[in-house]
């Protein structure tokens, strides 16, 4: 993929996917904006990335600051080409009898809010510019139940609704909104569920999960037409033919 005059806001860029999929875009030649509430983190990478990149610290969890990156992004870049909704957490994991509830509701605030935020950020300026790609971390979590993770569960399985309201409202003005489900990944994340010990997916050797930098290459990939027929659903990074059309195996 040639992104070349295209910009691309990354949310949870600080590290993971998010880090890996800044370095992945601006390779390909875009320019990256990268968000999280960790500034010297973000600001490590972007000086890492270099001129085409531009550290902006926000708490996606609110609605100003995310309008605010957006904004800026503008200001700096002149349009807002991609928006990747990778921000996300799972901490803390516990089952629903012991779940504290503002720490329960601030998961959804991140997982769930934080992606409507960017959405509602973004989308007057993609609009205005004929169209845009909205991509969203969604989880093999947003469909199945699994033990000490109903916050996890519930915030995912509204993000792939909400995926799919924004391909409904909009997608015959240009707005390209798909879900990457890319199973479990080597990133900080897993260590916070292995740590945990609490259910199946803790126990998985950590050879068992994907490098980082897999999700951020499919993320590319779905910027272009050839992932047109999963504008409005979801892309599951485990299919084996996907993994060979964005040429991981």
């Amino acid at each position: 993929m040639d992104m070349n005059n295209k910009t691309v806001m990354i949310t949870g860029a600080s590290r993971g996917i998010g880090a890996e999929a800044a370095r992945v875009f601006a390779a390909a030649g875009a320019n990256v904006a990268l968000l999280a509430r960790s500034q010297d983190a973000i600001a490590e990478l972007a000086g890492e990335i270099g001129a085409q990149a531009i550290a902006i610290p926000c708490n996606v969890a609110r609605f100003g600051e995310m309008s605010a990156a957006v904004a800026t992004c503008e200001k700096v870049f002149g349009g807002l080409d991609v928006l990747i909704n990778n921000a996300g957490v799972i901490e803390p994991i516990s089952r629903l009898v012991d779940a504290d509830p503002d720490e329960w509701a601030q998961v959804v605030d991140i997982n769930l809010k934080g992606v409507f935020n960017g959405i509602r950020a973004a989308l007057p300026v993609m609009k205005g510019a004929g169209g845009g790609s909205i991509l969203t971390i969604s989880s093999g979590a947003a469909h199945n139940p699994i033990e000490a993770w109903s916050h996890y569960c519930a915030s995912k399985a509204a993000v792939n609704m909400l995926t799919q309201c924004v391909h409904k409202e909009e997608g015959a003005n240009g707005i390209r909104a798909i879900g990457l489900s890319p199973g479990t990944v080597a990133t900080q994340m897993q260590r916070e569920i292995k740590a945990s010990g609490i259910n199946p997916v803790s126990q998985l050797a950590w050879e068992d999960h994907i490098p980082a930098d897999w999700p951020a290459k499919c993320l590319l990939w779905m910027c272009g037409t050839e992932a047109d027929p999963f504008l409005g659903g979801e892309i599951s990074l485990r299919d084996q033919d996907i993994r060979r059309a964005v040429g991981l195996i």
